[in-house]
């Protein structure tokens, strides 16, 4: 719904982010949250990440990238509607600037292990964790979705890549 990203937003003045958001009432409250804590340095796109990232963002021009508890698509038969796909590691391995950082994050055991695959088939990102996960970062705040998969007896995975 948007309180993530406009709490991380707001707690780092100094840098500039963009949500990229398909879900109109996340959209909304968004917005809100924006206008409430007076937010300048987020803007948001309503669309398809996947195509805004590939049409919309030029290439070596972000310095880092937040995907928090994307929908898991629990069902197999549902995996290839994943964000985190080998074909979007590519994407944003051009998309993301050398020393830039990917950062995720999942309550669902069996995503976290997808993503582990898919990036260390990459060569163009490094696992900043001295094991497979970081301990959450201080910048990234519960989610809503952490604390329904912490109710739900989930564990939390994050993940660190570096760009290089």
């Amino acid at each position: 719904m948007g309180d993530s990203t406009a709490d991380i937003a707001f707690n780092l003045p100094h840098i500039n982010f963009i949500g990229i958001e398909v879900h109109s009432p996340g959209v909304g409250n968004l917005i809100n949250r924006i206008k409430e804590l007076d937010i300048s340095n987020l803007k948001i796109i309503q669309h398809d990440a996947v195509e805004v990232i590939e049409k919309m963002i030029a290439d070596n021009s972000l310095n880092g990238v937040h995907i928090f508890f994307p929908d898991p698509w629990h069902k197999k038969r549902h995996h290839k509607r994943r964000i985190i796909q080998p074909d979007f590691v590519k994407l944003l391995a051009k998309k993301i600037k050398l020393g830039g950082h990917l950062h995720m994050a999942t309550d669902w055991q069996h995503y976290a292990e997808q993503m582990l695959t898919d990036f260390s088939d990459n060569t163009n990102f490094k696992n900043c964790a001295d094991d497979k996960y970081i301990p959450r970062p201080d910048y990234r705040p519960l989610t809503k979705f952490e604390h329904r998969g912490q109710k739900l007896g989930h564990g939390i995975w994050d993940l660190l890549y570096k760009r290089h």
